[in-house]
């Protein structure tokens, strides 16, 4: 047969690996910068300016600075703008890189359109522009690894779908028979993140020049499906892709075949049809219902097989070839992610069972596991395929070997640093969340105790990303000689013959596996299968059958002003720090509702579009907020946390008191609640929503003044300062906010939970 030449496109693969360098540093500076506000919450004052005269600042005794901020530094905005950052510029990045390099090697052809690779190079390097200026001005969803609003969701889906059109075709044109492993990976990837990013995101818009939007799921249903998007995001963003990158990387650094080509098979099809089940683990002991997350922990602990059946095809690759990870750095890199793969899936099982997560769950353990994987998985994984890269593609040697070991121990201890004081902190957490005296009260009451006790923890991990930060720094200086000392080849000459014209059907004694290499819509449709059913299972009976979600007749829906203090506190990312769920565990009651004594309910959260119940507790959890403090504790506490709650480390709110409420849209937030949503408002309670929102503001601040005569004092001063400009107390965002905060589990009693069957 004739040999056909072509030629491999480097280009795109270059520009995907200066994106993985660039936004790598970026994730990782804001990682630290969340990092270091967990024990110096103070570091926006120190930058914009404060009037606490302990602090030092920049620009002491003048808060305006931090106001005109508008919160653009809050702990909860840096936070979801890290995880984004680190997830979909980092490491999404670094797969693409990998992918359109193995991708044209594997299937000996060039990609099947360099305009299509353009087109997905540059929108989703736009969305992460966007998302970077979005997140900044406090315009998110809340639902973790998925706080995009909707522009930027239509926006991923469209760049998701351009690559998988170039990925199909280039499998299409392919010059090779049988589809190697790593592209099987692939295929899994994009069709699961396809299938989990479409259906999570399902959102309605306030309207459509309008970056607001709700989602189309509410309270326990809305949970259900984000954890199954979220753990899943971790499968299949996370882990899927960057094992395809393994099966091709590793093998071609050590110049050893893949240990079993058996092991493989079993760990793709075990691994994509077991992940999909495991997403209620996430929401053990809420008000899941509890088929649900048995199922969730069950399938969890079954992950424990496919994952270290790939761990261990990806180390025991190296079996007779161990001496060469002492003198390359590359194989160092990819030895230590592998075994990080294979510790953090063995602990995400064992956090899934419900023996360790009423002690794991909402504490720092999880942040340590999340990072262990985070760091080690997917941060040595894209190193090593960068130093692999390199080289190959500027036709030079690495500058310095002895950088790139600098990096590599660097970033060992980066590791070991953030993980284990996570770990401690985590252990301290839980268990002191659940120690009682003899007499049967809680022995740490306040919650500040357990605050203070983990923040050497919180020291220690950051100087773990300062070790994690330097060894990236080295790799960008080594990645910068090296391409100024080489020459880069953007077209680098192939070839192979074309591939036969043969029939789809099986052969007499082909293996099945074999037949469906070669015939890749046969595999993506049985991946697409083996991955939805999962889903399918779980979600549908929760979201059709009524039964799973008793109505408590106490339960009604949020007034305008309520409505509009819940959109604030997800602008500014509340839910980074609070949990909105109290467990039916006898610490939790006592704790966060010690007068009512109720955990929470599944009815409860029928009108919370999304849910908040919060995945990490650094402060206290606030559904049974209302009423527990005066109105004029809240106005001082966003004012300065430390003037209420001494040792906070809560960042400060001052713009809150500051900004008027925008209450343009809010009869429009009611009637799409009503229209769309079927939430039960009245004619007349949307066309008197203006009213409604005035009378409840005016209550509250007639509160606020009786409660706190200083802040009368501060606003009449302020009156006669401002004149006209003044904007009056009850119009501004503080009082949305505490109307919000004060209505939180206050619907039901003890005395009065009334359910209605709704069979």
């Amino acid at each position: 047969m004739e040999t056909q030449k072509f030629h491999y496109d480097n280009n795109i693969v270059r520009a995907f690996l200066y994106a993985t360098v660039v936004f790598g540093i970026i994730g990782f500076i804001l990682g630290l910068t969340a990092a270091l506000m967990l024990f110096y919450p103070e570091l926006p004052e120190f930058l914009f300016g404060t009037d606490d005269t302990t602090i030092q600042s920049l620009r002491s005794g003048n808060i305006q600075g931090l106001i005109n901020s508008q919160g653009a530094l809050g702990f909860g905005r840096i936070r979801m703008l890290h995880t984004s950052a680190v997830i979909f510029a980092f490491v999404c990045n670094s797969f693409f890189c990998g992918a359109y390099y193995s991708m044209q090697r594997l299937l000996k052809t060039r990609m099947y359109s360099d305009t299509l690779s353009w087109i997905h190079f540059w929108t989703w390097q736009i969305m992460i522009i966007a998302v970077v200026i979005t997140f900044l001005m406090g315009i998110n969803t809340s639902k973790e690894y998925a706080e995009h609003e909707w522009p930027i969701d239509i926006l991923i889906t469209f760049s998701w779908v351009i690559f998988g059109i170039n990925m199909f075709g280039t499998i299409a044109k392919r010059r090779v028979r049988h589809l190697y492993v790593a592209v099987w990976f692939y295929i899994a990837t994009w069709i699961a993140v396809a299938m989990l990013h479409i259906f999570n995101n399902l959102e309605v818009p306030l309207s459509f020049t309008s970056w607001k939007s709700y989602s189309a799921y509410s309270g326990v249903k809305d949970a259900l499906v984000q954890w199954w998007y979220g753990h899943n995001a971790v499968a299949f963003v996370l882990t899927t892709p960057v094992l395809g990158l393994m099966y091709y990387f590793m093998p071609k650094a050590a110049n050893r075949p893949v240990f079993s080509y058996k092991l493989s098979i079993i760990h793709f099809w075990s691994l994509i049809f077991v992940y999909l089940w495991a997403g209620p683990h996430h929401l053990q002991y809420t008000a899941l219902p509890a088929w649900a997350q048995a199922v969730g922990t069950g399938f969890s602990i079954m992950l424990i097989a496919p994952s270290w059946g790939g761990m261990l095809n990806g180390l025991l690759t190296l079996r007779g070839a161990w001496d060469k990870v002492r003198d390359n750095p590359i194989l160092k890199f990819f030895v230590v992610a592998v075994t990080c793969y294979g510790m953090a899936t063995f602990e995400g099982p064992l956090l899934a069972t419900k023996s360790l997560n009423k002690i794991g769950h909402y504490t720092d353990w999880v942040i340590g596991h999340v990072h262990l994987g985070a760091l080690g998985w997917n941060g040595f994984m894209a190193f090593g395929v960068i130093y692999y890269l390199i080289p190959i593609m500027w036709r030079t040697e690495l500058w310095s070997k002895k950088l790139a070991n600098w990096h590599f121990w660097l970033g060992t201890l980066g590791i070991i640093f953030y993980a284990v004081p996570m770990y401690i902190a985590g252990f301290t957490q839980g268990l002191m969340w659940k120690q009682f005296n003899p007499d049967g009260t809680l022995l740490w009451k306040n919650w500040l105790d357990t605050v203070t006790a983990i923040i050497p923890y919180f020291k220690m991990r950051f100087l773990g990303g300062l070790f994690y930060l330097s060894g990236a720094i080295l790799m960008v200086v080594n990645v910068y000689k090296t391409v100024r000392k080489g020459s880069f080849q953007k077209e680098v000459p192939a070839e192979a013959p074309a591939l036969a014209n043969v029939g789809t059907g099986r052969k007499e004694g082909e293996g099945v596996h074999l037949w469906l290499e070669r015939t890749p819509h046969l595999l993506s449709i049985l991946a697409f299968v083996a991955i939805a059913i999962g889903g399918l299972v779980e979600i549908v009976p929760t979201l059709t059958v009524k039964s799973n979600l008793p109505i408590i007749s106490a339960v009604k829906p949020y007034s305008p002003l309520e409505l509009e203090g819940r959109d604030l506190y997800i602008r500014e990312g509340c839910n980074s720090c609070h949990s909105q769920m109290i467990r039916p565990f006898r610490d939790e009651v006592m704790r966060f509702d010690g007068k009512n004594g109720e955990y929470s309910k599944a009815g409860e959260f029928v009108y919370d579009r999304p849910f908040l119940w919060g995945s990490k507790r650094t402060g206290p959890d606030l559904h049974r907020e209302g009423a527990r403090n005066p109105d004029s504790w809240h106005l001082k506490h966003m004012y300065n946390p430390r003037i209420t709650s001494a040792g906070s480390i809560m960042p400060r709110f001052p713009w809150l008191i500051s900004n008027k409420l925008d209450r343009s849209r809010m009869v429009d937030k009611m009637s799409l609640m009503k229209n769309t949503f079927d939430v039960p408002y009245t004619k007349a309670q949307i066309d008197s929503a203006n009213k409604w929102a005035d009378n409840q503001s005016k209550a509250i601040v007639k509160r606020i003044y009786s409660e706190a005569t200083d802040v009368k004092d501060q606003m009449d001063q302020e009156k006669i300062a401002k004149g006209n400009n003044f904007i009056p107390m009850e119009q501004r965002e503080i009082i949305a906010m505490i109307a919000y905060l004060q209505r939180l589990g206050t619907d039901i009693k003890t005395t009065d939970i009334k359910t209605a069957s709704v069979d």
